[in-house]
């Protein structure tokens, strides 16, 4: 939360708008509260809050009130009606990262998913997506997340037959534990495939288990610019998500040229099939509110992440 607020304050700070002025509102004091707050005090745009749950409590203050929401939640299940989400969607990097897979030939899938609503989602982009590229899905198996489940789910995933590419739908320490099960259990050879998740985590890179396996995600090229100003700036590196407060700000700065004071948040202005540029690269919002991104494929090396497959400059 605090990466994201000092990532806002930098961002109105480098751009030097004068024609907007930001408060701050704490959501772990009360999100319902914090957004009514937010709207007596005349507020006419709501950037965040991150959490899909805050989300919904701050639009049911916000959207009687006709104050829109600039939010950093990834759960495209908020979007619509005043409210925007600039996260990064998993089913966008899913679907990059397997027309990548097909493009090298790899046409039989399967994956390993959580349990939850994050699992189920992943597992319908798998279905819709591999039958767009006209492939096949083999086997989608769920996992609870301890070392027995993930053992037993593995085992079942070669039951109806081989496959190329696996997709391991959670985060990198998750698939850093999973792997090697994969690789005992299911397949010696198969390519393993993320989500943006990863792009996350510090720890992948350093897994030997991990080497050649292959994610989707936003830019990190424009990134590490901000965090090494960030750093000197604030004394501490930056969250990687707070890239998102960074960027809502350019947005709301770029929109609100020629806003007029006491006048409704010209927000119509944010669906531009053009696109925007920010931090995270170029990205747009489709009609439902969803912010739809130019991913870049990255491939796990000894030590690193290597750019394989760059993203589109534009839409």
């Amino acid at each position: 939360g605090q990466s994201l607020a000092n990532a806002t304050t930098m961002a109105l700070l480098d751009t030097k708008a004068e024609n907007i002025r930001m408060t701050s509102y704490d959501t772990a004091k009360g999100v319902t509260a914090a957004a009514q707050n937010a709207i007596r005090d005349g507020n006419k745009l709501i950037i965040g809050p991150l959490l899909s749950d805050n989300v919904v409590a701050a639009a049911n203050i916000a959207r009687p009130a006709g104050v829109p929401i600039l939010s950093f939640s990834n759960d495209s299940g908020v979007a619509g009606n005043n409210v925007y989400i600039l996260g990064h969607v998993p089913s966008q990097s899913i679907s990059r990262v397997v027309d990548y897979a097909k493009s090298k030939g790899m046409t039989r899938f399967a994956a390993l998913v959580p349990n939850g609503v994050y699992g189920q989602r992943a597992s319908s982009t798998l279905l819709r997506e591999v039958k767009d590229i006209g492939g096949t899905v083999v086997s989608i198996q769920p996992f609870t997340r301890d070392s027995q489940s993930i053992e037993a789910a593995t085992k079942k995933l070669s039951q109806n037959g081989e496959f190329d590419a696996l997709l391991l739908a959670d985060n990198g320490d998750m698939a850093i534990k999973a792997a090697p099960y994969i690789r005992k259990n299911a397949s010696a050879t198969a390519k393993i495939l993320g989500t943006d998740l990863w792009n996350t985590s510090s720890n992948l890179a350093g897994a030997p288990s991990m080497r050649g396996a292959w994610f989707a995600s936003v830019s990190d090229s424009l990134y590490k610019q901000y965090a090494d100003k960030y750093r000197a700036r604030y004394g501490s590196p930056p969250f990687r998500l707070s890239s998102l407060g960074y960027d809502s700000v350019l947005l709301t700065v770029k929109v609100a040229r020629n806003w007029k004071v006491g006048s409704p948040f010209p927000i119509n202005q944010l669906i531009d099939k053009g696109g925007f540029i920010g931090l995270d690269g170029v990205f747009r919002f489709k009609a439902d509110g969803v912010a739809e991104r130019a991913l870049e494929v990255q491939e796990i090396r000894n030590g690193s992440f290597a750019v394989i497959d760059p993203a589109p400059r534009g839409f």
